[in-house]
């Protein structure tokens, strides 16, 4: 029996969505929603309308009728912390997402526009890997700051998928080895999965410095920088993310842009490129101790996955801990499908969504 799930992802400013039977995709497309369109809402959840259509008159365009579909999967938005994997939308996430979200986000809207299209296909609508997907140990929850307790945020979704397509290129399961994942994007975050559960992280704010995001720095410096008078708070929050980083260093985020420097002997730009790589690898080694350096594959995913020059560096000084395979993109709404064909398949199991959802293990 095969399957055709549809895959819905809210950005910012566009909204990605994808039809897939079963592994194949069927096709594709970005909805780009202008500025002055979005503009005209108050806040996400008011976007909702705009955006359900918008999706819906493709799908008529193309002739693809809603009655064909098996399942249908949007991207998990801010809920409190939950489980990684498929939870099943129901009226409490909604109402979750709609009245008291943990911030707002164009994720927010994946649930709820699944679930109106999935009511009206006569299927059921889930979300899977959230981007609130919280499933560290306690002690990894201590900063050494009672006021600010670690939590789990990272690039869940991609790191996840490629961890249990890397398990299958090893003919084992992915619940059954560990593997570090560094996703390497416009922002750069890390992982660590032990059998199965993320239990360990380092988040974008924590570790290296990516193409637009400052990473981890000096604390007590950044403290004095905050109060010197010379930036106000929203201006620190950007250098923080959004214009850190490579950005900061050297006026871009594209890193081809950046490798054609250093192909026309700019010193300055393999010296900052390196740093990035060169951080990727401590945060690499940092996560190995976690699993006490049991780790059965080291993955370099994301969008940066695709230079040959940055995965050499990293792979230079990590390869001694652990095989390093190269799995480069982003593969989202591959990752959302997959995600419900296991479920469909009855090889993963959906949960539900309940007030005491948050992640307790």
């Amino acid at each position: 029996m095969s399957y055709k799930i549809l895959a819905i992802n809210p950005g910012s400013t566009s909204t990605k969505i994808a039809i897939y039977e079963d592994e194949r995709e069927l096709f594709t497309t970005t909805l780009e929603h202008a500025v002055e369109e979005l503009e005209r809402y108050d806040n996400i959840q008011d976007q909702f309308a705009m955006r359900r259509d918008a999706v819906l008159s493709f799908l008529e365009e193309k002739a693809f009728d809603i009655k064909e579909l098996s399942a249908v999967v949007g991207r998990g938005g801010m809920l409190p912390p939950v489980k990684t994997g498929a939870y099943e939308v129901n009226e409490l996430m909604l109402k979750t997402l709609r009245e008291r979200p943990y911030m707002e986000h164009a994720s927010n809207l994946g649930a709820p526009i699944a679930y109106e299209i999935a009511k009206a296909a006569g299927v059921k609508a889930y979300i899977y890997d959230s981007v609130r997907a919280d499933e560290l140990i306690d002690l990894a929850r201590i900063s050494g700051m009672p006021d600010i307790p670690r939590m789990s945020t990272s690039h869940v979704l991609n790191t996840r998928a490629v961890a249990i397509r890397v398990a299958e290129k090893y003919g084992r399961k992915y619940n059954e080895m560990n593997f570090i994942v560094a996703h390497l994007g416009g922002g750069i975050s890390l992982n660590v999965h032990e059998r199965g559960r993320i239990v360990d992280i380092v988040s974008d704010d924590e570790g290296a410095f990516s193409p637009e995001g400052s990473g981890r720095v000096p604390c007590r410096l950044l403290i004095e920088l905050c109060y010197s008078g010379r930036y106000d708070k929203k201006t620190m929050l950007k250098k923080l993310r959004g214009n850190g980083g490579l950005k900061a260093y050297l006026g871009t985020t594209d890193a081809r842009e950046i490798e054609r420097m250093i192909e026309k002997g700019n010193e300055r730009a393999k010296l900052i490129y390196e740093a990035m790589a060169y951080q990727v690898a401590k945060n690499i080694g940092e996560l190995a101790t976690v699993v006490e350096g049991k780790v059965d594959a080291i993955i370099l995913t994301g969008g940066i996955a695709h230079s040959k020059m940055i995965t050499s560096w990293i792979k230079k000084r990590v390869q001694f801990i652990a095989p390093v395979e190269i799995v480069p993109g982003e593969n989202e709404m591959e990752s959302l499908a997959y995600g419900i064909l296991r479920v469909l398949r009855g090889e993963e199991k959906a949960r539900e969504y309940t007030e005491s959802a948050a992640s307790t293990i």
